[in-house]
C-alpha cells in the first residue's frame, strides 16, 4: 500500500516520509526490512536507510539482529505524554460533568481490542460516590465506554444491536454490564468532518451505582464529548 500523497504544500517532505515510515512499522508487530519499508514508501532504499537511521537516533524505530526494523521504545514515551496533556485538557470539562451529573465520570480511549481509562472525576457534592480507578481496562466490545467507540466507527456489514442504537442516539446505555448494579452512559469524541477525524478513539461518560437520569445524563455527557471534540481539534 503506498503512502497517501498530502494535500498541503507547506509541509516538510522529509519529515512527512519519516513520519509516514513509522506509521508503516507501527502497523508490522513482526518488523520489516528497509527495502520493504522502501518499497512501501515508493522511495529509494538509501532515502529508507536515512530514515530508519534518524528514527533510530530518537529511539522510535529499532533494529533486531535479523535486520529487521520495529517499533522503538521511544514511541511508548510519546505515548505517555500525550496521555497526560489529553487528561490534562479533559480534566476540566470531566469536573463539570461529575458536578452536574452526581456521578462518576471518566475519559477513556481504545488501545488495540481494548478500552483504558485513563482520567476519572468524581462528584463532590454527593455523599456516595462510585470509584472508577484510572487504567481499568476492558474489552471493547463490553461496557458503555466500549459500545460508544464502536458506534463512532464506520459501520460493518454486522453488527450487535447495541452498538447500533449508540450509532442512532449518539451515546450508548448499558446496566450492570461491567460491574453488577452499575449504570453507564458513554459519548464518542468525535469531530463532524471526516478530514479533521481525531487521530485517536476517545469517549467521555459517567457511571454510577444509583439510578440516573439518563435522558439528562446523555444530554450532559453527549455536550462534554462535543465541547472536548471541539477542544481536541485542529485550529
Amino acid at each position: 500500500m503506498k503512502p497517501v500523497a498530502t494535500a498541503k504544500t507547506n509541509t516538510l517532505q522529509t519529515l512527512d516520509r519519516g513520519l509516514q515510515a513509522l506509521n508503516i512499522v507501527s502497523t508490522r508487530p513482526g518488523g520489516l526490512s528497509v527495502a520493504e519499508l522502501a518499497a512501501e514508501l515508493d522511495v529509494h532504499r538509501a532515502i529508507a536507510y536515512r530514515l530508519v537511521s534518524t528514527l533510530e537516533m530518537h529511539g522510535l524505530i529499532a533494529r533486531l539482529r535479523d535486520g529487521r526494523i520495529v517499533t522503538g521504545a521511544g514511541v511508548l514515551r510519546l505515548g505517555a505524554n500525550f496521555q497526560s496533556q489529553l487528561r490534562a485538557l479533559a480534566q476540566p470539562y470531566l469536573l463539570q460533568l461529575a458536578e452536574n451529573s452526581g456521578a462518576t465520570a471518566f475519559l477513556t480511549v481504545a488501545q488495540g481490542d481494548e478500552c483504558t481509562a485513563i482520567q476519572v472525576c468524581e462528584p463532590q457534592t454527593v455523599d456516595f460516590r462510585m470509584s472508577y480507578r484510572v487504567g481499568s481496562r476492558h474489552p471493547v466490545t463490553a461496557g458503555a465506554a466500549g459500545i460508544a467507540i464502536l458506534a463512532a466507527r464506520p459501520a460493518p456489514a454486522s453488527e450487535g444491536d447495541a452498538v447500533k442504537e449508540a450509532r442512532r442516539l449518539g451515546y450508548s446505555l448499558t446496566r450492570g454490564e461491567l460491574q453488577k448494579g452499575a449504570i453507564g452512559i458513554a459519548s464518542a469524541i468525535q469531530s463532524g468532518a471526516a478530514a479533521d477525524r481525531l487521530p485517536f478513539e476517545a469517549c467521555v461518560g459517567v457511571v454510577t451505582m444509583e439510578e440516573l437520569d439518563t435522558s439528562r445524563c446523555a444530554s450532559l455527557v453527549m455536550a462534554c464529548a462535543r465541547d472536548l471534540a471541539d477542544a481536541l481539534a485542529p485550529k
